[in-house]
C-alpha cells in the first residue's frame, strides 16, 4: 500500500473489538480490521469458532485474540468490556455486530423475549460504548460502529422487536456521534441488506424467498459478509474522521428498489 492510502485506510497500530466477530457479518468486519493491520479481539459466545476465527487471521499474520462472552445480561456486558481489553489493551475501534433474532408472530411476543432482544442488540452497544468511547476521547481517535438492520427504516417480513431494537441502536449512533463530536470519536452504521448468515438461516430454507429478496436488490444478488470489509476499513480508518452520525447501507440497493 502505498503511503497516501496508508493514511487514508490503513490501520496498523490500532485496536479493535468486534462483538459476534466469529461468524456472518461480525467475522467479515474482523476478519478486514485484522488484514488492514489492527489487533483484533474477537467476541463471541462459542469458543470452538471464536479458535477457528483467531487461527484463521493468525494464519494470515494478524493480531488477534478471542474472548468467550455473554452480551444477555448486564454482568454479562460489563465482563465483556474488562476482558475484551486485556489482549491488546484499549480499542481504538469497537464494532457491535453481535445480535439476536426473535421472531414470534407479534401478538405473542412476551416481556422476555423484549427484554432478551433490547439487552443483546441495544443495551449492549450502549453499555460498551460509553465504557470505551471516553478513553478514545481522551487518546483523539474513536471509532464507534454498529450494525443496523434495513428494518431500522421500515417494518417488513414481521419486524416485530428486531426492527425496534435496530431503531434503538440507529438513534444511540446519533446520540454517540452527538455526545463525543469533536473529541476525534466518530460513530456510524453499517445497514446491510438480506444477508446470507446463520442469524436468518431460517429463511434460507425457502429458495423461493431467497430469490425474491435477491431480485428486489440492485445489484441481483443477496449479500456475503464479505461484501462489508471495505466500507468496515473505510469508517475504522482516519479518511472517514469527517463522517459521524450517518447510515451506511450496504446493500445491493435493496432500500432504493
Amino acid at each position: 500500500m502505498n503511503e497516501y492510502l496508508a493514511d487514508l485506510f490503513s490501520l496498523e497500530g490500532r485496536t479493535a473489538i468486534v462483538t459476534g466477530g466469529s461468524s456472518g457479518i461480525g467475522r467479515g468486519i474482523a476478519t478486514a480490521l485484522a488484514r488492514a493491520g489492527a489487533a483484533t479481539v474477537v467476541v463471541a459466545r462459542g469458543e470452538e469458532r471464536i479458535a477457528e476465527t483467531v487461527q484463521e487471521l493468525r494464519g494470515h499474520g494478524c493480531r488477534a485474540a478471542g474472548v468467550v462472552g455473554d452480551l444477555s445480561t448486564r454482568v454479562g456486558i460489563r465482563a465483556v468490556a474488562e476482558a475484551a481489553a486485556e489482549p491488546f489493551g484499549e480499542p481504538d475501534i469497537l464494532v457491535n455486530s453481535a445480535g439476536i433474532n426473535i421472531r414470534p408472530a407479534y401478538a405473542e411476543i412476551t416481556e422476555e423475549d423484549w427484554d432478551a432482544t433490547m439487552t443483546v442488540n441495544a443495551l449492549a452497544p450502549f453499555l460498551l460504548g460509553q465504557r470505551y468511547a471516553q478513553g478514545m476521547a481522551e487518546r483523539g481517535f474513536g471509532r464507534l460502529i454498529h450494525i443496523s438492520s434495513q428494518q431500522a427504516h421500515r417494518a417488513f417480513v414481521s419486524s416485530g422487536i428486531y426492527g425496534a431494537s435496530k431503531g434503538a441502536v440507529e438513534s444511540l449512533m446519533r446520540s454517540e456521534a452527538e455526545a463525543w463530536g469533536g473529541t476525534g470519536v466518530t460513530s456510524n452504521t453499517l445497514v446491510p441488506g438480506f444477508v446470507l448468515t446463520p442469524l436468518n438461516a431460517r429463511l434460507q430454507e425457502d429458495p423461493e424467498k431467497i430469490a425474491a429478496l435477491a431480485a428486489r436488490t440492485m445489484i441481483g444478488r443477496n449479500g456475503l459478509p464479505s461484501d462489508f470489509a471495505g466500507a468496515a476499513v473505510f469508517l475504522a480508518g482516519a479518511g472517514a474522521g469527517y463522517i459521524t452520525g450517518h447510515s451506511l447501507f450496504v446493500d445491493g440497493g435493496l432500500s432504493v428498489h
